[in-house]
């Protein structure tokens, strides 16, 4: 049976969080012959340039496991006001990605940005798919050890990141937020 076609109906069966479970799964696939990829990332304000690289990633296996970055991850690696969607909603939302058969969090995460490699460390993908300047070549030479192919896709949207949005969205509307909290200063209740 298709791993899709059993998720499908239900999104939120795509979701593992233990990573023991996700590894008895895998191992079911590997026994059809099927190939692992994982790519991990936060996934905050998922856009145009998170699904096209999920249809690529994708299109180097059978089985695209994503990890996401818990709230906590994020804000070790983004500062204090990320993520702006909660970990619960962004596995939901990748949930209903087509191309996204598994999903498990990762909270590994050292302040700055440095994964630890549980995941991968336990289930030893086939293929790890990596953005371009998101791991330092010191740190993808780690990664290469828990698996046998390390991808490096360029980024898929030009423009297009969640930091340069939510950073071109309170520019644009900077003037209106300080009137709007200058009225509030000034209206008496």
């Amino acid at each position: 049976m298709d791993l899709h076609i059993a998720t499908q109906n239900k999104p939120n069966n795509k979701i593992v969080r233990d990573y023991d479970k996700l590894l008895k799964v895998v191992e079911g696939l590997r026994l059809i012959g099927l190939k692992i990829v994982v790519t991990i990332g936060s996934w905050d304000l998922l856009h145009i340039g998170h699904v096209r690289y999920l249809l690529r990633g994708k299109s180097h296996g059978d089985v695209l496991i994503v990890g996401v970055d818990t709230d906590q991850a994020v804000r070790a690696y983004k500062g204090p006001l990320r993520p702006v969607v909660p970990e619960g909603e962004r596995c939901e939302m990748l949930s209903y990605q087509s191309c996204v058969d598994l999903i498990t969090m990762v909270d590994d995460v050292e302040k700055g940005g440095k994964w630890n490699y549980g995941l991968i460390k336990k289930i030893k993908p086939d293929v790890f798919i990596a953005v371009e300047d998101s791991y330092p070549p010191k740190q993808l030479k780690e990664i290469k050890k828990y698996c046998k192919r390390v991808v490096v896709l360029p980024r898929q949207a030009e423009k297009t990141s969640t930091t340069q949005m939510i950073q071109n969205t309170v520019k644009a509307h900077l003037e209106t937020m300080r009137d709007l909290a200058m009225q509030k200063k000034t209206v008496k209740y």
